[in-house]
């Protein structure tokens, strides 16, 4: 049997005494999710579960597009391990975010799409998103408005405009994917950002841009022309 128990590795490398000795930033991202895990599963230990669950998914970024629900199917992690892991990824969300000086600075189009590019360039539905920026075009955050079809009943102004007025935005950037991968835009892609930037000018807070993202590619429907 080629299973090792993590107690039989040297002191050194193992990987909460590692942290302790090195420091978080020395850690392998295999190391930090052992030590979210704690445990390994029947046959494997935390290390090697560790890495197929890296493998499986496709590294962290594969990780944090995965619900809780389906994070806790993978063999070896159960509801308890799912959620550590979930609330650990949403922190690293929150400490970008609440950091002004580790805040994205959106200056073009493509900063703006290369922020969610990623993870909304595989999803199998419309998702409406919102990005909040401050007066130096630092992002403040980015909300979900919608899952769905895109039509002006589901994407509704004081939806889009809510969390804008809370977070004190001064201007703010409509996302939406095409899960076929073209994000040329629709007709219903353009009436509605209209219809929201016709919104934002009476509550003072502009829209910027309306990014459709396909797969691996960008259509910014301010390069053309509508905003």
């Amino acid at each position: 049997m080629n299973y090792r128990r993590l107690k039989d590795l040297p002191e050194d490398l193992l990987p909460r005494e590692r942290l302790y000795q090195l420091g978080s930033e020395s850690l392998s991202n295999k190391e930090i999710l052992a030590i979210l895990l704690r445990t390994g599963s029947k046959g494997e230990n935390v290390l090697e579960l560790a890495e197929r669950i890296l493998t499986d998914a496709g590294g962290l970024a594969g990780i944090s597009r995965l619900t809780v629900h389906e994070l806790k199917q993978v063999h070896g992690i159960g509801p308890a391990k799912a959620a550590q892991v979930k609330a650990a990824l949403e922190i690293g969300k929150r400490c970008v975010c609440a950091d002004p000086v580790s805040r994205p600075t959106v200056n073009t189009p493509s900063d703006a799409a290369d922020l969610v590019m990623e993870e909304m360039r595989k999803l199998d539905r419309e998702h409406f998103r919102i990005m909040h920026l401050n007066t130096r075009n630092h992002v403040l955050g980015i909300c979900p408005v919608s899952v769905g079809s895109l039509n002006s009943s589901i994407v509704h102004p004081r939806e889009c405009f809510k969390d804008a007025i809370r977070r004190n935005a001064n201007t703010i950037i409509l996302l939406h994917n095409h899960p076929s991968g073209d994000p040329t835009p629709s007709y219903e892609d353009v009436e509605i950002t209209k219809r929201l930037a016709e919104g934002g000018k009476i509550l003072g807070i502009d829209v910027l841009d309306h990014i459709v993202i396909g797969d691996r590619k960008y259509v910014s429907l301010k390069e053309q022309g509508v905003l």
